[in-house]
C-alpha cells in the first residue's frame, strides 16, 4: 500500500519526467490578494498569469498546494466530521499549462496517472464534459469527449456531459473562464450513505458518497467582460485540481479519508490525549468529535505558520470561530481545559517534511493556540450563561425549541456550533429551530459577499494595460530622467494629452528612481519637473509592471511624451536608514530571544521603523537592553551593506531570511549586512531577501534606541525603534521632559529615580495603614452580619452590606465568614466608591446538594440593581449600576433563599 508521502511524490514525479517545473506551495494567506481570505485553489498563485499581469517562468508547472476552504461558496465548516470526506484544509494536487498543451495531453496524462501510475481500475472510473450552456451560446465540448474517447479506453458509456453548475469554471464575475472534464470513481453500492432515502439515484454529480469526484480538469479557453459577453484567449491554458486526501484514500482502499496515514497519526494523538477511542463510525457523537479536531488543528497549524492570528475580523475571525469549534467538540470527550496545542506536534511530524514552515513555527503556533483555547474557556463559560438564561426564559413562556436567532448568537459570538447547541437543547428537552437559524447564517453570509465586492482593486483592472517602468536607479541614486508614457486618471490610465491641473493623477514613466511601496517600505515621494512644469508626488505604487507615482500639480501644459526629471525627496535617506536598522534588529532579536523570533511584518519610514515578531510574552528590560546593544555595537562597527541577486534555491542554500507572507520569484534580491563583497555573502552575520532600498554601511544608521514594545496579536509583540534625527530630536524632547518632571518634585534629573523611590515608600506604609484602617471596618461589619444572620435548620443565612472595599477583601470577609458558619448562604453587597454595585454570593456544599446555589441567586438578583453576572454553585459575581436599589436585591436574596431552603 502506497502511504501519502509516496502519492504525493509519484504525482509530482510524473509531471515533472512529462516537461513540468515544480513550483513550491503558496502561503495558505495570501496577503497579496485582497479578494481571498484563504488560498483556496491550486491556481490562486498564477492568477496573475491567467489574467495577463505576469508572464509564467516556465510554459509547464505541477505542486501540492495548501489550501483551506472556509467561507463563500466554498465552505465545508458545518460538513467536517458528519462525512468521512469533508476538510476545511486539504492538499490540491494539480499540473498547469499556460500557453502551451491543452486537452488531449491532459485528458491522456490523467488517464495515465490513474490507471497506468496508481492502478485504478478502469472500469470503476467515470469522466463529464461540458453539456454547453444556451444562454451563453455554448456548444457541448465535444472536442473534450473526443478526446476521451480516442486517448483512453475507458468504457464511452462512462462519458457524461453536465451542466454549466459541474462543468463550468470561472475565476469570477468577469475574467478567464471555460468548461472543465472531472473524473469520478465508482466506490461500491456500500458507499451509498442515503440507502432507502425516497427519491435517490446513486450517480456521478449526485449527493451520496458513492460517486466521488478525484480529479477536475478545467481548460481556461475564455474570457468574460463586464456586460457577461465570452471571448477567445489569446492563449488556452490547463488549471487542474486534484484532493490529495480523496485520492489516498480511494489508493490505501480506505471508505474513509479520516483512516488514511494523513490523519490517523493526528487521530491517535488526540486519543493519546484525551484518553477516548476512535472507532470510525459516522453518526457516534466522539468519533465526529476525532474527525472535527482532527481536521481543524491541520487548519489551525497551517494557517498560523504562514502569518494568520485569531482575531475579531477578516480571516482572523474565521480561524478563532474554527478554533472554538475545536474546543466546544473537546468537551465531548471531556476536554475542559486546553488541549488542542498537544496535537500539533502530531501533525509536524506527519507533515513536516514537505512543509518546513511549520517545523520551524512550532512553538509559536502551540503558544497561539493555547492563549486562544484559554480565553475560550472564559468565554465558554459566559455563553453557557447565555444558553441557560435563554432556557429559563423559554420556560417562563412553555416554549419548547430555541429560536434561530438565539442559536445563531451562541454560534456567531460564542463559538458553539450548531450540532452542540442542538445537544445542550437536547439535554433540556428542546429542539432548536434550524431554519431560523439558517436563515441567519444566509444573512450573514450575504453580508460578507456584499463586504467583498465592496473591496476596489484596482490594480487588477488595470495591470493588463500598464507599460513596465525600468525602476533599478532606485538602489543608487535620488534623480533620473525618464518620459512620461502616460497617466491614470479616474480609474483609467491615459496615453495622450495634457496631465490635468489640481486633480490627484498616476504619472507612469518609462524609467524612474522612485521606490513604489513593498516589502513594509513605504513608497517614495518627491517630484516630477518638465519644462518648468512641477509634479509633487507624495506616494508610490506598483500596478503590474508599471511604477506609478500618485499626486498633483497647479501647472498645466505638461503632455504625454514629454521628458521629465524624477527627484526624490531627501527624507527617502532616513528611510534607508530604518530600513537597514530593522534587519540589524531582526539579527538581534534571535540573537537574544532565540530561533522563534521571526519576523511577521514591518513598517518603514522616515520617521521610524516598526517590527513585528512572534513571541510568545513581552520582553524584559534587560532583553530590550540587550538587543540595542547589539544593534548600536554593529553600527560602530561600520560594516558593509551589499546585496546579489539570485536565483530563490541559492538564497535559501545561503540561510538567507524571508517572510512567510511575501511572495517571491525565480530570483530574490538578497540584502547582506558583514559581507565584504557581493560574492562573499556567506561570510555575513544577516542574509534576508529584500528589495528595499538600504544604507551603504551600517555607521549611516548613526544612532538606535527601541522606543516601544508591545503586543499586537497572541504571540506576536511589536517593536517601534528610531534612529537618526528623529531619534535625535525625541532624545532632546524627552530630556526637556526629564528637566520639568524633576523641577515638580523639586530636584535635579540626576536625583529623581532616588526622590520617586522614596515617595513611592512612603505611598507604600500610608496605603498599608488605610488597608488596616479599613480591614477593621471590614471585619467589624462582618461580625455584626455574622451576629444577626437567620438560622433555618443547622444553617446561617448571612445576607447583607459591606463597607466599599476591594472584590479580594470583601472575597477574605466571605471566607472568615465560612469558616465561622461551615453550613450557610452568603449573601454581600457593596456600593463602591465609584457609585457602582458589587454583589457575591457563596453556598457551602451541603447546601448546593440540597439545591441551593450561589450562581441562580446572583442571577435573580441582579438585573434588580441593573447588572448581570454568574459563576458556579460555590461562588458567584455580579455587577450593576443602580445603588438606589441594592436594598430591594438583598431582599429579594433573602426570600429567595428562604423558599429555597
Amino acid at each position: 500500500m502506497k502511504t501519502s508521502r509516496e502519492i504525493r511524490q509519484s504525482f509530482i514525479d510524473f509531471f515533472l519526467q512529462r516537461g513540468h517545473s515544480h513550483v513550491p506551495s503558496s502561503s495558505v494567506v495570501p496577503l497579496d490578494d485582497p479578494t481571498l481570505l484563504f488560498t483556496n485553489a491550486g491556481m490562486n498563485q498564477f492568477k496573475d498569469i491567467f489574467i495577463g499581469t505576469r508572464t509564467p517562468q516556465s510554459p509547464r508547472a505541477a505542486n501540492t498546494q495548501k489550501c483551506i476552504r472556509v467561507s463563500g461558496k466554498h465552505n465545508d465548516l458545518e460538513e467536517v466530521g458528519r462525512d468521512t470526506y469533508h476538510h476545511t484544509f486539504f492538499e490540491m494536487l494539480g499540473n498547469w499549462s499556460f500557453g502551451d498543451y491543452f486537452k488531449s495531453e491532459a485528458i491522456s496524462w490523467a488517464w495515465e496517472l490513474f490507471t497506468e501510475v496508481w492502478g485504478l481500475e478502469k472500469d470503476k472510473l467515470w469522466a463529464t464534459v461540458f453539456a454547453g450552456d444556451e444562454k451563453d451560446n455554448l456548444p457541448a465540448d465535444v472536442e473534450a469527449e473526443d478526446f476521451w474517447k480516442n486517448n483512453t479506453d475507458i468504457d464511452p458509456n462512462q462519458i457524461l456531459r453536465c451542466g454549466k453548475k459541474d462543468n463550468f469554471w470561472e475565476m469570477g464575475d468577469v475574467g478567464p473562464c471555460g468548461p472543465c472534464s472531472e473524473v469520478h470513481i465508482d466506490l461500491g453500492p456500500d458507499r451509498c450513505d442515503m440507502p432507502g432515502v425516497e427519491g435517490h439515484i446513486c450517480q456521478v454529480n449526485g449527493d451520496c458518497g458513492r460517486f466521488i469526484e478525484l480529479w477536475n480538469l478545467v481548460f481556461v479557453q475564455f474570457n468574460r467582460d463586464e456586460s457577461g459577453t465570452l471571448s477567445n484567449l489569446p492563449a488556452q491554458h490547463v488549471d487542474t485540481g486534484a484532493g490529495l486526501e480523496r485520492v489516498v484514500a480511494v489508493l490505501q482502499n480506505k471508505k474513509s479519508n479520516y483512516d488514511t496515514d494523513l490523519f490517523m497519526p493526528i487521530i491517535e494523538q488526540i486519543g493519546e490525549v484525551t484518553g477516548k477511542n476512535y472507532t470510525s463510525k459516522l453518526g457516534n457523537d466522539t468519533d465526529n468529535a476525532f474527525r472535527v479536531i482532527a481536521d481543524h488543528v491541520r487548519t489551525l497549524t497551517f494557517a498560523i505558520a504562514d502569518g494568520a492570528l485569531p482575531s475579531n475580523e477578516g480571516r482572523g475571525y474565521i480561524l478563532r470561530r474554527i478554533l472554538r469549534r475545536a474546543a466546544r467538540f473537546g468537551l465531548i470527550l471531556d476536554m475542559h481545559e486546553p488541549f488542542l496545542y498537544k496535537i500539533v506536534p502530531a501533525l509536524v511530524e506527519e507533515m513536516g517534511d514537505v512543509f518546513p514552515e511549520i517545523v520551524n513555527r512550532t512553538e509559536h503556533v502551540m503558544h497561539v493556540i493555547e492563549s486562544e483555547e484559554t480565553s475560550f474557556c472564559r468565554t465558554l463559560d459566559r455563553g453557557m450563561d447565555i444558553f441557560e438564561a435563554d432556557v429559563e426564559e423559554m420556560k417562563k413562556t412553555d416554549q419548547t425549541q430555541l429560536p434561530g436567532q438565539k442559536a445563531f448568537r451562541l454560534y456567531d459570538t460564542f463559538g458553539f456550533p450548531l450540532d452542540l447547541t442542538e445537544l445542550l437543547a437536547e439535554e433540556k428537552g428542546l429542539t432548536v429551530d434550524i431554519k431560523g437559524f439558517d436563515d441567519q447564517m444566509a444573512q450573514q453570509r450575504q453580508r460578507a459577499r456584499a463586504a467583498q465586492k465592496n473591496i476596489a482593486y484596482q490594480a487588477d483592472t488595470l495591470a493588463e494595460f500598464m507599460p513596465e517602468t525600468h525602476d533599478f536607479d532606485k538602489f543608487t541614486t535620488t534623480i533620473v530622467t525618464g518620459k512620461l508614457l502616460g497617466f491614470i486618471h479616474n480609474g483609467q490610465y491615459i496615453t495622450q494629452g495634457a496631465i490635468p491641473a489640481r486633480e490627484r493623477i498616476g504619472l507612469v514613466l518609462d524609467r524612474t528612481c522612485a521606490y513604489a511601496e513593498s516589502g513594509g517600505q513605504v513608497g517614495d515621494h518627491g517630484t516630477i519637473s518638465c519644462k518648468g512644469i512641477t509634479f509633487n508626488f507624495e506616494d508610490t505604487q506598483t500596478i503590474g509592471t508599471a511604477t506609478v507615482h500618485f499626486g498633483s500639480t497647479n501647472d498645466s501644459g505638461a503632455m504625454v511624451g514629454m521628458e521629465t526629471t524624477v527627484t526624490i525627496d531627501p527624507a527617502r535617506e532616513a528611510t534607508r536608514r530604518n530600513h537597514t536598522a530593522t534587519h540589524l534588529l531582526q539579527w538581534a532579536l534571535r540573537e537574544v530571544l532565540g530561533e522563534h523570533a521571526h519576523q511577521e511584518g514591518s513598517y518603514v519610514c522616515a520617521e521610524h521603523a516598526r517590527f513585528d515578531f512572534t513571541h510568545p510574552r513581552a520582553m524584559t528590560s534587560d532583553e530590550i537592553q540587550q538587543v540595542e546593544k547589539l544593534v548600536r555595537d554593529k553600527i560602530e562597527a561600520a560594516l558593509p551593506v551589499t546585496f546579489k541577486v539570485l536565483p530563490i534555491d541559492e538564497a535559501k542554500k545561503l540561510g538567507a531570511m524571508a517572510l512567510f507572507s511575501e511572495k517571491y520569484g525565480d530570483h530574490v534580491r538578497v540584502l547582506a549586512i558583514g559581507a565584504g563583497t557581493p560574492d562573499r555573502l556567506e561570510d555575513a552575520f544577516s542574509r534576508e531577501f529584500c528589495g528595499g532600498t538600504h544604507c551603504n554601511n551600517t555607521s549611516e544608521i548613526g544612532s538606535f534606541k527601541i522606543t516601544r514594545e508591545e503586543s499586537v496579536a497572541t504571540g506576536v509583540r511589536r517593536i517601534t525603534a528610531m534612529t537618526g534625527k528623529s531619534l535625535n530630536d525625541l532624545l532632546y524632547q524627552r530630556n526637556d521632559q526629564l528637566e520639568q518632571i524633576a523641577g515638580m518634585f523639586k530636584t535635579i534629573p540626576d536625583d529623581l529615580n532616588a526622590r520617586i523611590e522614596a515617595l513611592l515608600d512612603e505611598n507604600k506604609k500610608l496605603k498599608k495603614q488605610l488597608k488596616k484602617s479599613s480591614g477593621t471596618d471590614l471585619k467589624s461589619a462582618a461580625e455584626a452580619l455574622l451576629d444577626n444572620a437567620k438560622t433555618i435548620g443547622d444553617a446561617k443565612v448571612i445576607i447583607g452590606q459591606l463597607p466599599a472595599a476591594s472584590v479580594d477583601m470583601i472575597r477574605q470577609q466571605i471566607d472568615w465568614l465560612r469558616k465561622k458558619a461551615p453550613s450557610s448562604v452568603i449573601v454581600i453587597g457593596v456600593v463602591t466608591e465609584d457609585e457602582k454595585v458589587l454583589l457575591l454570593a457563596a453556598v457551602t456544599d451541603d447546601l448546593i446538594k440540597a439545591g441551593v446555589k450561589a450562581g441562580d441567586i446572583v442571577k435573580q438578583i441582579a438585573p434588580i440593581v441593573g447588572g448581570g453576572g454568574g459563576g458556579r454553585p460555590q461562588m458567584a459575581q455580579a455587577g450593576g449600576k443602580k445603588p438606589e436599589k441594592l436594598d430591594d436585591a438583598l431582599k429579594l436574596a433573602s426570600e429567595f433563599v428562604n423558599e429555597k431552603m
